[in-house]
């Protein structure tokens, strides 16, 4: 396995709208193992294609502990949501800068494993935000856009000094 590049801010490219995967092959499943061992190495509990510059609809995800529970979504997509929680949230693309965000307390996903094969799940908790913070970067979306002006304003200048 590989560790790749993580992109940061000010980087354009964390703001590039991904594409639907059509090819599930070996390099596919490559690209999420590498995915997972830059996750670990960062140390981080998701992390988005688009954060090490592919554009595709790939996210690895593990909120376990011990970093014995890795969840593979390709394609994914947020079906249902509801109620309203705050957690404070970083990112491997903003170093250093943490700041509390509203999600939703319960969603439920559809996506493809690594296989092609159609694949449900229903989260709350620690694994809904992660899961709505990743799916978020494959919009072109970082968390720093769910802040108001002035906070993202604050962070973006904190995050200058912590990456000078």
């Amino acid at each position: 396995m590989t560790t790749l590049t993580i992109l940061t801010l000010p980087d354009k490219r964390l703001k590039t709208v991904a594409k639907p995967v059509e090819t599930f092959d070996d390099t596919l499943k490559q690209l999420a193992d590498d995915m997972l061992a830059t996750m670990y190495a960062a140390p981080g509990i998701g992390l988005a294609a688009t954060q090490v510059d592919q554009h595709i609809q790939l996210v690895v995800i593990d909120v376990s502990e011990d970093n014995t529970e890795p969840l593979v979504m390709v394609n994914p997509e947020i079906v249902e949501k509801d109620g309203i929680q705050k957690h404070e949230e970083g990112c491997l693309s903003v170093p250093g800068i943490y700041a509390s965000v509203k999600r939703a307390e319960h969603i439920k996903v559809k996506f493809q494993d690594l296989s092609g094969e159609a694949q449900e799940l229903e989260a709350e908790g620690l694994l809904a935000v992660c899961i709505q913070h990743e799916l978020d970067h494959l919009k072109g979306i970082v968390f720093l856009d769910h802040l108001s002006a002035l906070k993202k304003k604050l962070a973006l200048k904190k995050l200058e000094k912590v990456t000078a």
